[in-house]
């Protein structure tokens, strides 16, 4: 028995020496037959260029959008907490609401600073857009921010020009004021700003800084509005409220935003329930305010991004199913067209597994070729589309890695039924085949 176990051992050790020294010049003989039918072979080759196009195509527009909302999110913070009230402009709507909550005000702002412990910087936050404004924009009118020094560290601010007003500025309401980038850039061009002023609405501002450019969102994230962080004029709080006071609206909050930064060994989420029960209580849950916590925001994005990878991917394998179907069928045919070659092969010795190997190897070598061509159409139609769409688009490696994969396995699957019947063909039936 146990010489029987060895001489199988033996046997298969021998095979497998057989295979791999065959494999060259089955790779030679199949690239041969794929040359005499060049036309066939591209024509085949279509599906798999497409597929692969496709998936690299629809993943490098998923990344591109993911990485950007990401980025946006983690610019937010993830130590960070945001209290954006939802206002209205609608009378009745807004009366509605006024019966029951107070809007959001600088009393909300101290109870949560007094009861949610871990605080290391805070900052309440008003927003408005000026009637008019010196020198006049060239382009959207600048947003007016005002909040205390700390929203700089906050926010992650980098002042590229000059300085952000300090502690003392704020207390005693100066006029003063730091620009965003494309604050700047619609007010006063390329030149410089520093000393330069501002007119909004009926009061003058000097500039004494410039922010370096932020991520802005293009919709929507969870409660926060969409708008340009770059097109900012940022004021000292007080000076925005009691010098800019006649122009606020009676339907306006007190306060519109507050601005939380945690310690690093507090629960963001946590600290989000308690900051909703407190506002809550103070607002008798008429819902006017939203609590985003970026840390909740970028799990989900990161769970988002990768469903949204799998369907994109599972869409577009559509493709590559009907390549694979499409290689199937045309070695289906080959194999018509070379029976008499087949029971040549076998006449003079070849095994069933050559003639495995033989048409496996052809089918692969489509799908390798039709996804080398994939890879590199994908990935210029990516570029077509940032530069005509004007969106963000990104190829990564794990993307072109999988759609090249899956190529190969498309061929290697497809091509396995044809080349196992290829291999069943009786040789005697086969020399005689017209």
């Amino acid at each position: 028995m146990n010489a029987e176990a060895a001489t199988g051992v033996a046997m298969r050790s021998a095979d497998r020496r057989r295979a791999f020294s065959q494999l060259l010049p089955d790779l030679r003989l199949g690239l041969d037959n794929l040359l005499v039918r060049k036309l066939r072979s591209l024509l085949t080759m279509l599906g798999m260029i497409f597929g692969v196009a496709a998936v690299v195509t629809m993943l490098s527009i998923g990344a591109g959008a993911q990485q950007r909302v990401l980025a946006f999110i983690e610019q937010l913070g993830v130590r960070n907490l945001i209290v954006e009230a939802k206002e209205t402009i609608e009378d009745q709507a807004h009366q509605k609401i006024r019966r029951i909550s107070p809007g959001l005000t600088f009393e909300d702002y101290r109870v949560i600073g007094s009861n949610l412990s871990g605080i290391e910087a805070s900052t309440p936050r008003k927003r408005f857009t000026p009637s008019k404004i010196i020198p006049k924009a060239q382009g959207v009118t600048p947003v007016v921010f005002g909040v205390e020094p700390t929203y700089q560290r906050i926010a992650g601010l980098q002042v590229v020009q000059g300085r952000f007003f300090d502690s003392g500025e704020t207390a005693r309401g100066a006029p003063v004021c730091v620009l965003g980038e494309a604050a700047r850039s619609v007010l006063f061009g390329p030149g410089e700003v520093l000393g330069k002023y501002v007119k909004v609405n009926d009061q003058w501002f000097h500039v004494i800084g410039v922010v370096g450019p932020q991520l802005s969102a293009g919709t929507e994230v969870s409660g926060l509005p969409s708008e340009d962080l770059n097109n900012l004029i940022y004021l000292p709080l007080n000076a925005a409220i009691f010098r800019l006071e006649d122009n606020y609206s009676s339907m306006r909050d007190e306060i519109d935003g507050i601005y939380l930064r945690l310690g690093a060994s507090v629960d963001s989420v946590a600290a989000a329930s308690l900051v909703r029960g407190i506002l809550n209580t103070s607002h008798r849950h008429a819902g006017d305010f939203s609590v985003i916590v970026p840390a909740e925001l970028l799990a989900e994005q990161r769970r988002t991004e990768r469903l949204f990878s799998v369907v994109m991917v599972a869409i577009a394998s559509i493709s590559l199913l009907v390549g694979g179907i499409g290689i199937m069928n045309i070695m289906l045919a080959s194999i018509l067209e070379r029976t008499r070659e087949i029971g040549v092969r076998r006449a003079v010795g070849a095994r069933r597994s050559d003639i495995v190997r033989q048409f496996v190897l052809e089918a692969v070598m489509i799908s390798f070729v039709g996804g080398l061509l994939g890879i590199g159409f994908g990935f210029g139609m990516s570029r077509l589309i940032a530069v005509l769409a004007g969106w963000s688009t990104i190829v990564t490696v794990s993307s072109i890695l999988l759609a090249f994969f899956v190529s190969v396995s498309v061929g290697l699957i497809f091509g396995t039924y044809p080349a196992v019947k290829a291999a069943r063909l009786d040789p005697v039936e086969a020399i005689h085949y017209e």
